[in-house]
């Protein structure tokens, strides 16, 4: 059956030569862009006329962590710092379970995907003892809501009483951690083009896990040919641990590890010094820039302008609800762009730049650029519509891709994930969503109550 998107006012095509075409179509089949073009489409079985829209591929959130819509704007850590603000947290998150997994990944999926979203990943590093299938329940999730899928199983073995900073009740042996870690992904990880579904690894941070934990990840993702992920350089309270315990930079410990190399990719890198931005860039490492969690904990401001100088792979992401505390993309393009700004001067970067950060440089992060993050033939049909008559965008009209970052439109009015339509006229397609949203608030104060 051959979809065609039709009437479009402006398509971002973010193809080799950055296209961004006016009275333009799509047409889809089979869940794949089969033409691209300007003025009247061929017919369609089914014809959507998006006139009065600006369309661009599909957001690319590339760091997440799905539990965290439960602990949103928790009061006692409201404006704690990274260390002060896990410790008190770890206390509550130990308390999970399966279905606070499945509803808290549904609402932070559905929220991101609100406000364009398509693809996204996700670090579960939190495995309670007792607990069990944490991935194989966001994965349940994710797939109830369309969204096209990349978690990461994370992990923590270094605990409190042996120099880290979980408690001993959420952390693993190495020997639980690896064993789940090839199950995974012999269970789910589609290698093939168009993938709904793959699976990476990811040891939480240089503070949660062992030398040998890392060490053993990197090999075993390139025994099984998959990506790697961790938090890196995010704060100054990081960097000094790392000197202190491994008497290294995190980056140079990166390196003492095996994890600079091509599968890798790092949330957050703040802290990092012209040296470190050399190593990354020559090791060809991916970044997901989070710019508003290091705003929300004062972390700092990511050299996002050197990066992307460097040639460094660069994404965004809204990381987890926790210390966001919201899961809007549209906020992390606009955000990149102002704190770099703020940082570098006004012509540190363009609305451009970050618009593709959010679209191909997620794709390109999770090597995934080969079938989503820009709209051509042969790509998957994975994209956003935004109004341009909204009230946040009159006036914005001359240039409307600079428009879609500066003057924000608030929420997307069509998400189409793999030809699939999963959010229409602004709204989710879900009629179970009240429902949802109404367990997981009953959920979330349990938890933050201590009593569930």
């Amino acid at each position: 059956m051959k979809t065609v998107l039709k009437n479009i006012d402006y398509l971002v095509t973010m193809n080799e030569k950055r296209e961004e075409l006016e009275d333009a179509y799509v047409v889809v089949e089979d869940g794949i862009i089969i033409d691209v073009g300007k003025g009247t489409p061929p017919p369609g079985d089914v014809e959507i006329d998006l006139a009065g829209r600006i369309i661009t591929p599909g957001f690319v959130n590339t760091h997440h962590h799905f539990y965290q819509s439960l602990f949103r704007s928790v009061k006692e850590v409201a404006s704690a710092k990274l260390f002060d603000w896990l410790v008190f947290l770890y206390e509550r998150w130990k308390n999970l379970d399966n279905e606070a997994i499945y509803v808290s990944s549904k609402v932070a999926i559905y929220e991101m995907m609100m406000s364009g979203v398509t693809t996204t990943t996700d670090m579960l590093y939190l495995h309670p003892k007792g607990r069990s299938e944490f991935i194989d329940s966001e994965i349940e999730a994710a797939r109830s809501t369309g969204v096209r899928f990349h978690p990461t199983r994370g992990s923590m073995s270094l605990s409190r009483k042996d120099g880290g900073l979980p408690p001993d009740s959420v952390v693993q042996s190495e020997r639980e951690i690896i064993e789940d870690s090839v199950r995974l992904i012999e269970k789910y990880h589609d290698r093939g083009k168009n993938a709904m579904l793959r699976i990476a690894l990811a040891p939480c941070s240089p503070f949660s896990v062992t030398e040998e934990s890392m060490i053993r990840t990197a090999e075993l993702a390139e025994e099984f040919d998959v990506l790697l992920h961790t938090h890196l350089a995010e704060t100054r309270d990081e960097d000094d641990f790392c000197i202190q315990k491994k008497g290294l930079r995190p980056v140079e410990f990166m390196e003492k590890v095996g994890w600079l190399n091509r599968r890798s990719w790092f949330a957050h890198l703040v802290w990092l010094s012209d040296e470190d931005i050399r190593k990354l860039s020559e090791n060809d490492c991916g970044m997901a820039h989070c710019p508003s969690s290091n705003m929300r904990l004062g972390s700092g401001i990511a050299r996002v302008k050197e990066m992307k100088e460097a040639g460094m792979r660069i994404s965004l992401a809204v990381d987890g609800s926790s210390s966001n505390d919201t899961g809007n993309m549209l906020l992390e393009i606009r955000n990149a762009l102002m704190l770099q700004r703020v940082l570098k001067g006004a012509d540190a970067l363009t609305p451009r730049d970050v618009l593709e950060f959010a679209t191909l440089g997620g794709a390109r992060v999770l090597r995934m650029d080969d079938f989503i993050g820009s709209v051509e033939v042969g790509k998957s049909a994975d994209l956003a519509a935004f109004r341009l008559d909204t009230l946040s965008m009159a006036g914005g009209l001359s240039d409307p891709v600079a428009s879609l970052v500066l003057c924000d439109p608030h929420k997307s009015d069509m998400v189409m994930v793999n030809g699939k339509i999963r959010v229409q006229n602004g709204r989710v397609i879900d009629s179970e969503l009240p429902g949802l949203i109404k367990r997981h608030n009953e959920i979330s104060s349990k938890l933050i109550g201590g009593e569930y």
